[in-house]
């Protein structure tokens, strides 16, 4: 293998050397905006305006992206931490603030609880992101969707953190008129 690979893990460390390798660095991160599969087209066109770095896969299931970039010309001397903290406020940027970059969750996928709710009024691509964006920044919200077509939001909860009654409220609250 050229390349190592380097994943976020529990307490979001990365393994030793990133600082130091002059080898391309692949890390696995969570991709927050991607609400629908579309997205991962606009994804895309976010990062030609950044070559320096490359999208090696993406995962819209799991909202998570494989980065490829050499640590050395970026990110020399960062600490893991501050690696996630600059890809994500680059990523913002050069976005609009539409997507950003977390470190991958540390909750297992089957403690995680799949919850839908039905909407109404998201007709374009702007209120569905607006929909996404009231549920995801819910604490305890791991991953969101929503989708004007089928009508709906979901969501991949901690159930020990959140349920469907607090999202549902949140949208409510923020004017989206939940069926």
């Amino acid at each position: 293998m050229n390349a190592r690979m380097l994943t976020l893990g529990l307490f979001g460390m990365l393994l030793p050397g990133i600082a130091s390798s002059a080898e391309p660095t692949k890390l696995t991160v969570r991709v927050t905006g991607m609400f629908s599969p579309d997205r991962e087209k606009d994804l895309r066109e976010v990062f030609v305006e950044w070559p320096e770095v490359k999208i090696a896969s993406v995962d819209f299931d799991r909202a998570e992206v494989v980065l490829g970039f050499e640590t050395d010309k970026l990110f020399a001397k960062l600490k893991p931490a501050e690696v996630i903290a600059r890809l994500d406020e680059r990523v913002r940027n050069l976005s609009n603030h539409t997507f950003g970059v977390k470190a991958l969750s540390t909750v297992p996928k089957e403690k995680l609880k799949r919850i839908e709710i039905p909407v109404a009024g998201l007709d374009c691509k702007a209120c569905c992101l607006a929909a996404y964006e009231i549920v995801a920044k819910i604490d305890g919200v791991e991953q969101a969707t929503a989708s004007f077509k089928e009508g709906r939001i979901t969501a991949l909860i901690d159930a020990d953190k959140t349920d469907k009654a607090k999202l549902a409220a949140a949208l409510k609250q923020r004017g989206v008129t939940v069926k």
